[in-house]
């Protein structure tokens, strides 16, 4: 069933999502694949974001974002310095397996952070490694070498947002929850 419109048009719908919008922003060092930025833009309105940074000048493909990519602030960065600048002063947390000094679980997540997401193929570059404050790894099981990028966006984000959720202290629910 389709929901039907509410009539605001979406400069208006875009004032109404900022009054919600969280203390996190993300960024990512665009993927090759411009399917997965798109499907990160969606997986980001998803949990309201400040803002997402795109770093690169590659496209996204827009039908992946299923039309969320126009009520997102989404700040374009051509390249990793212009990133940093707009970034500084902002705890930056890099999301890599290979260079991690935490796990998603241990990780500290202060306020106004910023996490970065590298490329699949290359992962987060060094100079904006270097600039992060932490660095974390999703725990893995299998003997794959790391989850596609929109997944540890979504499963980031979903750690975050629990850590947040003030029912997060009353642990799993009870079989008289809805």
């Amino acid at each position: 069933m389709k929901i039907p419109s509410f009539g605001y048009e979406t400069p208006e719908i875009r004032a109404e999502l900022d009054k919600l919008r969280r203390d996190v922003s993300i960024a990512v060092v665009r993927a090759k694949n411009p399917f997965n930025v798109g499907a990160i833009i969606r997986v980001a309105h998803s949990f309201l974001v400040r803002e997402i940074f795109l770093i690169g000048v590659e496209p996204f493909y827009e039908k992946a974002a299923m039309g969320m990519q126009k009520y997102e602030h989404i700040v374009d960065c051509p390249d990793e310095e212009s990133f940093l600048e707009r970034v500084r002063g902002r705890p930056l947390i890099g999301v890599e397996r290979d260079h991690a000094t935490s796990s998603l679980w241990e990780a500290p997540m202060p306020k106004d952070l910023v996490f970065l997401f590298g490329s699949e193929n290359d992962g987060v570059p060094p100079a904006l490694l270097a600039a992060c404050s932490s660095v974390l790894a999703i725990p893995m099981y299998g003997i794959n070498h790391s989850f596609p990028v929109t997944v540890a966006t979504g499963m980031v984000l979903c750690e975050w947002a629990r850590r947040r959720d003030p029912r997060g202290a009353l642990g799993p629910p009870t079989s008289d929850a809805v």
